[in-house]
């Protein structure tokens, strides 16, 4: 009978415990705001500094640049060129991935020698030029045109030789016939394209069998930069 009673208080109060438990408030519900509305949430020392260890971690991880993982290979770099346009340098950029890794190209001026030119001096008008033209057509001379504008406008060409003898025979006929004819060297500026490949240390063929372009060099240069 005793024990009977005491299973009956039991579970009296468990029920009671949990009707208690169901209806009580919820404490997340009550737990008070950190902030005010509209002012950021106070971040601790320690969680910021943990997250920027995680930032530099992603940072450290990044891949390295194209230049410097090809130098910690063993390649070799040079720099090939001249090209004279840019289609020529497209061109050989293309053939050259076959036996390397290209890293760019970049553009420079030249002088360049064009050859020696045999002239009439300027005419102090465009008519006395044109008068001195028809007189060299008379005597038979050929192969000679009045420059029309530019810094040499109303001289007279007689030629552009690359061998420095003819334009000596062509000025010393010029002077037999009573024309003082002058001989100057002529020098232009040209653009050109440099492009720099990265080889392994035995390449797959040699770089001149791949690209068709006539006068080139190879020049050592750094992978790097």
């Amino acid at each position: 009978m005793l024990s009977r009673a005491l299973f009956v208080i039991l579970l009296a109060m468990n029920l009671a415990t949990a009707m208690w438990l169901w209806l009580a408030p919820s404490t997340a519900a009550s737990r008070p705001a950190t902030s005010d509305p509209g002012v950021a949430a106070l971040v601790l020392l320690g969680e910021s500094m943990a997250s920027l260890g995680d930032a530099s971690a992603e940072l450290a991880s990044a891949p390295e640049p194209v230049q410097t993982a090809v130098a910690s290979t063993g390649f070799s770099c040079v720099e090939i060129g001249p090209f004279q346009t840019q289609s020529d340098l497209r061109q050989a950029e293309s053939a050259l991935v076959a036996i390397g890794q290209t890293l760019g190209s970049r553009e420079s001026v030249e002088r360049r020698f064009r050859g020696y030119w045999v002239f009439l001096p300027a005419s102090a008008s465009r008519d006395r030029a044109l008068t001195t033209a028809r007189e060299l057509a008379a005597a038979g001379v050929r192969d000679y045109y009045v420059v029309t504008a530019g810094d040499q406008e109303n001289t007279i060409s007689l030629g552009l030789f690359r061998d420095r003898g003819n334009a000596e025979r062509r000025q010393g006929e010029m002077r037999s016939r009573g024309y003082q004819a002058d001989m100057s060297e002529r020098v232009e500026e040209q653009r050109v394209y440099w492009l720099k490949l990265a080889q392994p240390p035995e390449p797959a063929a040699d770089w001149r069998t791949l690209v068709s372009t006539a006068d080139l060099q190879a020049n050592p240069v750094a992978c790097g930069g």
